[in-house]
């Protein structure tokens, strides 16, 4: 079935799709990773690819930018083109001091101050949440790739994130107090993918790189954020295999 924003036959999809924003970063991730690789999309330059990794099918498909885009891209691929489980890697901005530049983060909730996001039953405000499962095989698969201790590499910081529509947002005492509620980092799609993904019976998670922070002048130049992000797509990816998941 084409979709408004798919042009991917019946079957092109693998269950499991690893969604990074920038179409860029999709097409390195099915250069660098996926083997045998072949484009099954490209609608207004939103490219996907389905290969094998390790053996077993995925995908990858760019989301664009913001909850808007992800949830209509994940939306069809849960819809339509029976996706189960959903990726997304992608960068953010850290927050606490703790968290620095090219760390990863596996986020196991999503706060939000999007209108999109306050989706009630009966005036119950829905939670945010990644599915357990994933998020548990992606700490397994970080932890088995390094960097989740205290060494002077990247390391992996697990726990909640924060979701904005405002990409320019210069609220620091919120950024405090944020923090003091254990919030790693913040980002523009996470909170939008996990409430499609309950919706539609579908698994979700983020996992980010942080390529900036909040409280410091700190940044990755854009060819660092395109080749910086490997571990989290690594982690992203093993934690989909089913050996991972077992």
């Amino acid at each position: 079935m084409v979709t408004a924003h798919i042009s991917a036959a019946p079957g092109d999809f693998a269950p499991d799709v690893l969604m990074p924003g920038d179409p860029r970063r999709a097409r390195r991730i099915a250069e660098t990773i996926l083997q045998n690789a072949r484009l099954v999309t490209d609608v207004r330059g939103i490219e996907g690819y389905t290969g094998t990794y390790r053996g077993a099918p995925l995908s990858v498909l760019a989301s664009g930018m913001g909850m808007p885009s992800v949830t209509i891209y994940a939306t069809e691929l849960f819809r339509f083109y029976g996706v189960r489980r959903i990726v997304r890697v992608g960068t953010a901005g850290g927050i606490p001091a703790s968290v620095g530049l090219r760390d990863v983060v596996v986020a196991t909730a999503a706060h939000t101050d999007s209108a999109m996001g306050s989706r009630r039953i009966d005036g119950v405000h829905l939670s945010h949440a990644a599915s357990f499962g994933l998020a548990a095989a992606a700490a397994r698969a970080a932890e088995a790739g390094g960097g989740s201790g205290d060494g002077a590499g990247p390391r992996t910081h697990i726990g909640p994130v924060f979701t904005t529509d405002h990409f320019y947002l210069e609220r620091p005492a919120l950024f405090e107090r944020l923090e003091t509620h254990g919030t790693l980092a913040v980002e523009m799609e996470a909170a939008g993918l996990y409430a499609t993904a309950a919706a539609e019976g579908g698994q979700a998670l983020a996992v980010l790189t942080v390529s900036d922070h909040v409280r410091h002048a700190q940044a990755l130049t854009p060819d660092e954020r395109e080749t910086d992000f490997d571990r989290a797509v690594t982690i992203a990816a093993t934690a989909l295999l089913p050996e991972t998941n077992s």
